[in-house]
This record gives structure tokens, sequence and C-alpha cells, in this order.
């Protein structure tokens, strides 16, 4: 999963961790959106895969409107310095987690796993599952704006863009906005300003 929009949110993040800015880091007239790609192995092409991931997705929603709702009900939990802290704790796991383990000393396995440089952990950061979540639930709850989500069936590979075919191809895909309604957006549809992004990701 991550955020697509703003496009620049990684670095917001880092810039919020480092206290150069504060909460919250998105403006209020900015589109917010979020996506959950599924089926990464495999894809979701059976019946019985298909109401699993719909299952998933369903429980995701659930989860993250129970952490607007608790955020909207206790606004000192929108304080800068609380959720920098509980960013900054996340990001300490994840440091831990990159470290290498059971590795002897000058062997070359050490030696790769020591090239893992602040900024691959900064990336890992910023893309983080968990900070990225709580990011959209904080934003629309500090706002009090509204939200939807919209799960995509297995996508077709005649459906999609060229370059993101190998990547989409028999995969379920769920977005998230910052609005009430498909409608509200100042795009064609969901899917547009997520493939204009997922391709100038495949670019890079």
């Amino acid at each position: 999963m991550g955020i697509f929009l703003p496009q620049e949110i990684p670095s917001r993040i880092m810039q919020f961790m480092s206290s150069k800015i504060e909460f919250p880091f998105i403006q209020s007239d900015e589109t917010v959106g979020i996506f959950f790609l599924f089926g990464k192995e495999f894809g979701s092409r059976q019946e019985a895969q298909i109401r699993a991931t719909t299952d998933l997705a369903r429980r995701t929603v659930e989860q993250i409107a129970r952490n607007i709702r608790l955020y909207r009900s206790m606004p000192s939990k929108l304080d800068s310095r609380y959720i920098r802290e509980n960013y900054t704790k996340r990001s300490l796991q994840i440091v831990i987690e990159c470290q290498p383990r059971g590795l002897i000393e000058g062997s070359e396995q050490s030696q790769k796993a020591a090239s893992t440089g602040p900024n691959q952990i900064n990336r890992r950061i910023s893309s983080d599952p968990e900070i990225l979540s709580e990011c959209y639930a904080q934003h629309i709850a500090h706002y009090r704006q509204d939200y939807f989500f919209e799960l995509f069936q297995p996508f077709r590979k005649e459906k999609l863009p060229p370059l993101l075919q190998t990547r989409l191809e028999g995969r379920m895909l769920m977005l998230g906005f910052n609005v009430k309604s498909a409608e509200m957006l100042p795009f064609v549809g969901p899917l547009e300003p997520f493939f204009m992004w997922l391709q100038s990701q495949q670019r890079v």
C-alpha cells in the first residue's frame, strides 16, 4: 500500500519527522490518494481469491474508519509532538529490521547488509504502510473531511495502459480519497491519477 497523492508525501514525512515542518503537512485543499494492491504473487483470478481479497479490503477500510473516529474524538492525538513520537517509534523498528543478524563480520553477506545506507532506510520509513495509513487517517480527522474507498475487480490486460500490464494484470486494487465520492475528484475517474503516478514510478 502507499499514498500516491500528494506525490511528494515521502519527503514531507521525513521533513515532519526531523521537525522541519509541523502537522498538518498536507493542506486541506489537496487531494489525498491512498492505494492497496492485492494479489502480488498470482493475482486474484479465482472466485475464492476474489472473495478473500474483498473481505481483506473491507476489514482494511473498517480499521481506517476506526482510526479516523478515534482521532476525531481525541484531538490531543493530533498534536505534532504526539504524532512525531509515534512515527519515530515505528522508524526505530524499521531500522532494527534493516540490521543484519547472525552474519559473520567481513563476509560477503555482511558487507552487502552494511551497504544499506541512510537513504534506503529513509525510503523504507517514508513508504511504511503503518505510517502512511496513520497519516491518511490523521489528516482526514484533522480537517473533518469526507472520504471514500473503491475496490476494483481483477484487471484485464487489454484494459490497462501498456506500461502497467505486467504489474497489474489479474490483480485487485483499492483506492481511497479524502472526498465524499468519485464525482468530487478533480480527475476523469479515480484510476486516472493512480495510473499516472504508477507509470511515473515505472520510469524511474
